[in-house]
């Protein structure tokens, strides 16, 4: 799991939110913290987040439509509930909804911050042993380096395989440059940066045929592989 995981959270409690948020935050958490139902859904696209923290109960929009936005735009995203709706049925609506974990009020501040971490590690390790992947319409066996569109088959070299591998693992977030760098071609020269842009370019030319695929620049951080 790396380190400052963002994490999304919506609660309409100032005091709560305030405090969850800086408890969050002492924990080397990036917090974005919103307080209105209707202005989650706005806020959640401006960023890229590893996990979210919704409440049920909030003002203009519940937690559970909040939650159903967020899976449709990105299923991989992982949501905890965190609410004082404690009813089994509650808890099951949130459950088939594709919660990772549905916590009740009260809580202990130490068993949401392992949840959280426990979370994330699995979908961390989950991601590195994953060898398929889709990518908008296209499908990736990263085992054979062999990239397919429809009737169309792309057999990729060594570093083109394990740059896009290196991208769907992390898609919809941001690959850092030096990691990438120093995965593939053993450290982050100069002229190694500007052969991984020349790569970037080449996979960029393979996903041509589907257009909302991005692989999208962040200056100064590195590339987001942007895919539904």
């Amino acid at each position: 799991m790396k380190d400052n995981n963002r994490i999304f959270l919506v609660e309409d409690d100032a005091n709560f939110g305030s405090v969850l948020k800086s408890y969050l935050e002492m924990n080397d958490f990036v917090v974005t913290w919103i307080q209105d139902g209707a202005k989650a859904i706005n806020s959640f696209n401006l960023q890229l987040f590893d996990i979210c923290i919704l409440d049920i109960m909030l003002p203009n929009m519940d937690g559970f439509s909040i939650a159903k936005i967020i899976k449709q735009k990105n299923s991989d995203t992982p949501i905890i509930f965190l609410t004082a709706k404690t009813l089994k049925d509650d808890i099951i609506d949130g459950f088939k909804i594709g919660a990772d974990d549905y916590i009740t009020k009260p809580f202990d501040s130490d068993v949401l911050l392992y949840k959280i971490r426990a979370i994330l590690k699995r979908n961390t390790v989950d991601s590195e042993n994953e060898k398929n992947f889709s990518i908008g319409k296209y499908e990736f066996d990263s085992s054979i380096r062999v990239l397919k569109f429809e009737e169309y088959t792309f057999h990729l070299s060594p570093k083109e395989g394990n740059l896009l591998k290196l991208l769907c693992q992390n898609k919809n977030k941001i690959l850092d440059r030096e990691k990438a760098l120093n995965q593939i071609w053993g450290d982050n020269s100069y002229f190694n940066a500007r052969s991984m842009d020349v790569y970037i370019s080449k996979l960029r030319k393979y996903l041509l045929s589907d257009p909302t695929i991005e692989i999208e620049n962040i200056h100064g951080s590195g590339f987001i592989l942007k895919s539904q």
